[in-house]
């Protein structure tokens, strides 16, 4: 029996799994070490329903599909429908809905998928049956009185019977209103055909609701109708933003109770909740934390500096993701214990079927280094088989549908790629170090506007903030980290020496940002913590407390509670990442390299997401911050796994060799303790044996799928987009087979060959000698194929995949009708009017040059014996 010191596993609690390893069975370097995959480790898909206009033959074509594709779930958001198929319109809520309803939840049951809803049917909450008592409110001041009003707002892309007034997201007792229907309506529904609730990112306009001016006496002790004209902006600037702090903070109490009767109405009918806070003016990391899956989203691009991938500005949006903004959610997730954190993902990724598989590899390896693990797209649209193409469609969406010409690869390339990420980022726990403390009440007190909102498109709020800085700093110094809210911190507790949050997670140290307003039961329960041996680090002590009415005892308390030893000692200035390192934080050395990593930890170890989103490529010996004895490594683009060299060591001293090419990506799972026996296969590390030799033959080419028609074929001697090609081929969108003979050079040894394609558009199936070798979806499109090479004459055959791009084009060059909605009929990602017959043709097919390369076996660890 191994006995280990309390001492030990009190202060360091993830070394427990490292130290009891002898008694645990080692899992083998093969691809079973990949989990079985579960529908949430699957993407899943937003799934509009153009005016609920559906019906169960297409249902089921529909969610075959998307299983048949690798989906593992739909999120139902109904919205405003297709011209010329009123009759096939369903009211929202009404009996017939419920039974389109009942039968999707059985059909996707049936298929291995789960079913998700929105509240509602467009965005925000809302719809008929709320009535103006229930609707939001703005508030105003005028001649030095608040006056509050109806502000009138709709609900956005309603659906049939889905119409009306928003909700008001500050008020509880509108929610169980709004909510009444759908118990009457759902009662009939079988248990567990609905798997849980979604609740869009915050796009109300009310500030204010009947509940406020009670909540706010009982917060802070006075009424803000006696200072209204500081409120509207007069007088002294600091008394300004204090009272408008303090109105702030009421908002965000009132729409946190607003969330949380949401979910718990969502319990109470045994469904999940998924919440999505940014956007809010609240503290995001309590809303976040409220539900039962944080979900974050990414809207946009982001300019990568990874060779070959192409960004025209004319293809994207003004936004970009911030990933600081996505770590608010896994930051709630993993302070709360909650597994999950979704994301919403590929919103206006670029203009409308522009968006290739190999610009969305780099967005989803950054969301997973933030801590994202569940996947969902935005999305797909339902359409019925006699729906002319495209289908109905829903704009600012990537289209996952089965009309998009590159389906078939998207479901066997990329979906089966995150699927293999997310099985393994689901596992064990998250591994972060530090609790940053974000300092919300700095940015609740400012004398501008009324209420304040954190979104994703207006990202200073974090970037420019202590908070944000701070982050960086860790993140450049390879530590890992997560925020915390006041409330999260005040609930948190020591365990010998580790801080213990509320939802079991251990943290080593807090890190207080330079904060100049702080509560005084966030500054008293840090002293706490630092009493009961937490470490405590601070930039500087908060100077006063937020808000605007504090009696003359509390500020002497605060005074005293600053000038209290376990603080005062506490502070270290900007020397953060040094005081850190002092108290064993971890701090992996992967970061100076430019690679992007994610740490979490299990019962036998830790496991590792390491990728390349530099433009530079990674050879060599990495050392790890965790200490390991063997180390698997696992290829989540392909699927292969084994041995990883490795010089075991302790103490975060283990090394791993690793290569990585820009926009690639690897995963680590290391162990403490093995036997030589049990060792899997090792991985097959490869080197260049020699310069690329052209394949210069004559290459065949014929269109086997896709439409409008198929153009004929043709044969090249030098690969150019297939669009040069004019007429049928410059609007096709589909596939097309590529076909030559080569011979292997003569007279050159080695243990492998790489067929190098460089430039693909979009994407690629590789077949040698009749064998297929791999899909190719993402940059570098690279791949062996040695072992089915044969002496002499071989075959190479590529099956080329193109966007939708210019078949769309074609369609309103030609003036036809496909842009046949009801509402916001159609625009691009800048929001202007769409019209497809002005974008140039998207080069199409094999560009190439295609090069084989030879290369030899090596073994890293050979050098170091």
């Amino acid at each position: 029996m191994l006995i280990i010191p309390p001492s030990m596993t009190s202060r360091f609690p993830r070394l427990i799994p490292l130290l009891a390893l002898a008694a645990l069975p080692l899992l083998a370097a093969e691809p079973s070490a990949w989990p079985t995959p579960t529908a949430e480790m699957k993407p899943w898909a937003r799934w509009w329903w153009p005016a609920s206009a559906v019906d169960k033959e297409n249902l089921t074509l529909e969610l075959t599909a998307y299983a048949e594709a690798g989906l593992g779930g739909v999120e139902i958001t109904p919205i405003y429908g297709a011209k010329g198929f009123e009759p096939r319109f369903i009211p929202f809520l009404s009996p017939q809905y419920v039974e389109m309803l009942a039968y999707t939840g059985a059909e996707a049951k049936r298929l291995g998928m789960v079913v998700d809803m929105a509240t509602g049917t467009g965005w925000p909450f809302g719809g008929s049956q709320v009535t103006p008592e229930d609707a939001e409110l703005k508030i105003t001041v005028k001649e030095d009185k608040l006056v509050a009003g109806p502000t009138g707002f709709k609900v956005k892309r309603a659906a049939p019977g889905g119409s009306g007034l928003v909700l008001n997201p500050y008020s509880t007792s509108a929610l169980a209103h709004y909510l009444a229907p759908f118990d009457t309506a759902f009662a009939p529904l079988p248990k567990g055909t609905i798997h849980g609730q979604f609740h869009d990112s915050f796009e109300y306009t009310a500030n204010w609701s009947s509940e406020f001016e009670t909540r706010f006496h009982e917060m802070h002790g006075y009424d803000l109708r006696d200072h209204a004209a500081e409120f509207g902006g007069k007088g002294d600037p600091d008394t300004i933003a204090r009272i408008k702090s303090d109105y702030r903070e009421t908002l965000s109490a009132l729409h946190l109770d607003y969330v949380r009767a949401w979910v718990a109405w969502a319990h109470k009918n045994g469904q999940v909740a998924r919440e999505q806070a940014h956007g809010a003016p609240a503290n995001l990391l309590d809303l976040y934390g409220a539900s039962d899956v944080p979900e974050t989203e990414i809207f946009g691009s982001t300019e990568w500096p990874i060779p070959g991938m192409r960004s025209d500005p004319a293809e994207v949006s003004y936004n970009h993701p911030q990933p600081l903004i996505s770590r608010f959610a896994s930051s709630a997730a993993h302070v709360s214990g909650k597994n999950l954190v979704s994301s919403e993902t590929f919103t206006w990724l670029r203009q409308h079927f522009h968006e290739a598989p190999s610009q969305m590899k780099p967005e989803l390896d950054s969301l997973f280094l933030s801590g994202i693990n569940h996947v969902v797209f935005h999305g797909t649209c339902y359409s019925p088989a006699d729906a002319v193409w495209p289908g109905w469609l829903f704009y600012a969406s990537t289209q996952f549908n089965p009309r998009n010409s590159l389906w078939r690869d998207l479901g066997e390339g990329l979906n089966a790629y995150i699927t293999r990420c997310q099985s393994l980022l689901q596992s064990g726990q998250p591994d972060n170090d530090v609790l940053i403390y974000w300092p919300v009440y700095d940015l609740w007190h400012n004398a501008n506007g009324y209420d304040l909102r954190f979104g994703m498109h207006e990202e200073k709020w974090i970037t420019e903030s202590t908070a944000g800085k701070l982050a960086r700093q860790l993140i450049d110094k390879g530590m890992s980290f997560d925020f915390v809210s006041d409330a999260q911190l005040v609930a948190a507790t020591v365990e010998n020496a580790a801080i213990k949050t509320a939802g079991g997670a251990h943290y080593r140290a807090v890190v207080i940002p330079k904060a100049v307003h702080m509560p005084a039961e966030t500054l008293a329960h840090l002293r706490q913590l630092a009493q009961k041996g937490a470490t405590l680090i601070f930039e500087g002590l908060p100077e006063s407390l937020p808000g605007f009415a504090h009696s003359e005892q509390q500020e002497n308390e605060f005074k005293k509670l600053l000038a209290s030893p376990e603080l005062t000692q506490s502070v270290v200035g900007p020397d953060v990442v040094a005081a850190l390192l002092q108290h064993d934080v971890t701090s992996e050395p992967v970061a100076a390299t430019g690679l992007g990593f994610l740490r979490r930890r299990n019962n036998s170890g830790y496991v590792y997401f390491f990728t390349n989103l530099t433009g530079k490529p990674f050879d060599g010996w990495l050392a790890l911050g965790t200490p390991a004895q063997n180390a698997t490594l696992l290829d989540p683009l392909t699927g292969r796994a084994g041995q990883a060299a490795l010089i075991p060591g302790t103490r975060g001293k283990a090394q791993i060799y690793l290569q990585l090419r820009p926009d690639e990506s690897v995963i680590i799972k290391t162990v403490g303790r093995t036997e030589p026996s049990q060792k899997g296969k090792a991985w097959l590390y490869k080197q260049t044996a020699g310069q690329p030799v052209p394949l210069t033959n004559e290459w065949r080419v014929a269109f086997t799928k896709g439409g409008p028609e198929l153009p004929p074929a043709f044969t090249a001697t030098e690969l150019k987009s297939w669009t040069e090609q004019g007429g049928e081929a410059e609007r096709f969108a589909g596939t097309a087979r590529y076909e030559t003979e080569f011979e292997v050079p003569a007279g050159v040894t080695a243990d492998d060959w790489q067929l190098d394609l460089n430039d693909v558009r979009e994407t690629a199936r590789v077949f040698v000698n009749g064998q297929q070798a791999e899909l190719l979806w993402a940059l570098p499109f690279r791949t062996p194929v040695g072992t089915l090479l044969k002496p002499g004459k071989n075959t190479l055959a590529i099956e080329v995949t193109n966007l939708s791009a210019n078949r769309i084009r074609d369609l309103d060059k030609r003036g036809v009708v496909w842009k046949n909605f009801y509402e916001i009929n159609f625009v691009d990602p800048h929001y202007r009017r769409l019209d497809a017959a002005t974008w140039p043709v998207m080069p199409s097919g094999l560009l190439g040059p295609i090069t084989l390369t030879p290369l030899k076996k090596f073994d890293p660890a050979a050098s170091v014996k």
